[in-house]
């Protein structure tokens, strides 16, 4: 009898491997009915991740579309799941127990069957919870190893990971390639271990296609007895993304397995309507060269699944640092000059950060560490001069266990900065805090939501849920959009046209084919250029309010301004006296927090930014007298 292998349609991670958001609820419903026409998926992942995050973001309301957009699918008989991140649930940051608690039991009542759990460190301390909690809420405990390629990560550590979690009751493994750069026999050595060791536990495979190994791996998983296997489909497969429903279905038939046949009407269906949500505005978010394979990933062994995010950021960074550059009259950088550069910071930080795992958030925070190194060494200033918060946390142990060890260097900086290392359980330092949103929902009369979905909305993604309910959100969503589609509009193409053509020294516009001559100079003579002051080398500072100015808090990288970054903290105001090194504000950058602290004591006479107000490099934030 030929060994059956089912596919997971990844509707929502082909999105975010290609670029930062996914469709809205109303092109989700839309698609849902031809997904299920094609015939050939036994599960589709729905939510999960970034998925949340980016509805509140567009300024819409995150449990409406998880509702809406599941339905079809629990109506079908085809399993929904989930992606979580363990202690950081679905957001970049630990979360407390009873929110974590409430994730689990709102996103079953909303019609999510299966909760994928990954740590980033593998640590399975942090694993715990979500498997008790997912099987308390109703849901099926689907356990990740979260793959890598390092003198760690051996076949071994990953069989005695997984013992570990079945152990602890996960009903499901899932063999996590984010990155897409297992080798196939490792993957397959994996899988077997498994297989063998607990023969009735199902076993799922994802990988990315990025480096090229994806097809590959995909027969060696099917090969050791894998049970269910990702998959993408055009317009969004391969990339970043993932393998081709229909090649894995031709591979693996040929190979003398038995797969459901694609319904390839249906097929063109879903793939011409995900074109058409690309066409409407998600396009504008893909970068092009996402869309492309790339084995330089290999080297830096970076995740398919933040390379839409990493090339925003590089697009921003890039822009920032070409500005300083040509202010100081230095050669520019292209893309791919930086992209090179990053690459091979991260390949030479990532040892002596004890090997974590490049999966989110810590392919984030590596990836965002080594940018700042490369970005301050460009600068002539010091690696390692600017360290986010986020990211020391993972470095002394706050976020869990890290696979390897880590250089003396970083020890010694550790030590130099008074950061005291953490051996104990990371839960435990995130206490219980539902109470606190509760109170904050009751002080606005906002509702709960239906099975508190609402209260878990708020707890889970405090700033952006306040931004979404005062509007903000949307009125930022649209205006960012309108940018981003005047941009793309055809430019006017400008041509000099010699003298005694037209007229002496005439300039002729071609707009859209049709051509004006415009700026002709009758006398044949070019017109003096018009004076011009030269402009300061920043923006002037508004005057302080309340006393004269000693000095100034600048910002050291662009990003947005947040005067905390979280509800432990109580805000800077005008009139606070603060001491040299005390903490002043963050600049939220890349999806980490930079503490930004004051360089001299003084009292605080004039706060220049707002909450949440984007600051470029340079910008003044703080006035001290």
């Amino acid at each position: 009898m030929k060994k059956e292998i089912k596919f997971s349609l990844l509707y929502r991670d082909m999105w975010q491997s290609s670029g930062k958001y996914v469709p809205k609820v109303e092109q989700l419903e839309k698609v849902a009915p031809a997904i299920i026409d094609m015939g050939c998926f036994d599960r589709v992942e729905t939510n999960g991740g970034g998925f949340e995050q980016i509805n509140l973001l567009f300024g819409e309301n995150p449990n409406i579309a998880n509702r809406r957009w599941t339905q079809p699918f629990n109506d079908a008989g085809i399993q929904t799941h989930m992606l979580e991140r363990a202690l950081n649930g679905i957001r970049m940051s630990p979360v407390p127990a009873d929110v974590r608690k409430l994730m689990f039991k709102v996103k079953k009542l909303q019609g999510t069957d299966i909760a994928r759990s990954f740590c980033g460190l593998n640590d399975p301390r942090n694993l715990e919870n979500s498997i008790k909690f997912a099987k308390e809420g109703g849901m099926i405990s689907q356990a990740a190893l979260s793959l890598t390629i390092s003198e760690v990560h051996t076949v071994e550590y990953y069989t005695n990971l997984a013992n570990t979690l079945i152990e602890m009751g996960a009903d499901e493994i899932c063999v996590k390639d984010m990155a897409g750069i297992g080798r196939p026999a490792f993957i397959g050595k994996i899988i077997k271990n498994i297989k063998t060791a607990h023969p009735k536990t199902t076993v799922q495979y994802h990988g990315h296609s990025g480096p090229g190994f994806s097809m590959a791996s995909i027969l060696e998983a099917a090969r050791a007895g894998v049970d269910y296997v990702d998959v993408a489909m055009e317009p969004l497969s391969w990339g970043t993304g993932h393998a081709d429903v229909l090649a894995v279905q031709g591979m693996l038939k040929d190979a003398g397995y038995a797969v459901k046949e694609v319904n390839m009407k249906a097929y063109m269906e879903v793939r011409a309507m995900t074109q058409e949500f690309i066409d409407d505005f998600l396009g504008y978010y893909i970068n092009p060269k996402n869309r492309h394979m790339n084995s330089l990933l290999i080297g830096s062994g970076l995740p398919g699944g933040m390379m839409g995010s990493l090339m925003a950021d590089l697009d921003n960074n890039l822009e920032s640092l070409n500005k300083w550059l040509t202010k100081r009259n230095k050669p520019t950088l292209s893309q791919d000059d930086l992209l090179i550069k990053l690459f091979e910071e991260v390949e030479y930080i990532w040892p002596k950060l004890g090997y974590p795992p490049l999966v989110t958030p810590f392919s984030q925070y590596v990836k965002n560490l080594a940018l700042m190194n490369v970005l301050q060494v460009i600068k002539g200033r010091e690696r390692w001069s600017m360290i986010a918060d986020n990211i020391w946390d993972m470095i002394i142990g706050k976020s869990g266990k890290l696979p390897g060890e880590l250089a003396p260097e970083i020890i010694e900086l550790a030590k130099e900065k008074g950061k005291e290392f953490f051996t104990g359980v990371p839960q435990e330092q995130y206490p219980d805090n539902l109470d606190v949103f509760k109170k904050e929902m009751d002080d606005n009369g906002w509702d709960y939501g239906q099975d508190d979905e609402e209260l878990f909305e708020l707890a889970m993604h405090p700033e952006q849920y306040r931004a979404y309910k005062s509007g903000k959100a949307k009125a930022d969503f649209e205006a960012d959009l309108a940018e981003k589609k005047a941009a793309a509009e055809p430019k006017p193409q400008v041509v000099e046209v010699p003298a005694g053509v037209f007229e002496p020294k005439s300039m002729v516009i071609d707009v859209n084919g049709e051509k004006f001559k415009v700026g002709v100079s009758y006398d044949g003579t070019e017109a003096a250029p018009e004076a011009t002051s030269s402009a300061p080398a920043k923006e002037e500072a508004a005057p302080a309010v309340n006393g004269s100015i000693a000095s100034e808090v600048i910002a050291p990288l662009e990003g947005k301004f947040m005067l905390t970054k979280d509800t432990s903290e109580t805000a800077l105001t005008v009139g606070d006296k603060v001491k040299e090194g005390d903490l002043i504000c963050y600049i939220e950058s890349m999806k980490t927090y930079n503490a930004i602290v004051a360089e001299s004591e003084g009292t605080v006479v004039g706060i220049l930014k707002a909450n949440g107000d984007s600051v470029d490099e340079d910008d003044v934030l703080v006035q001290l007298s």
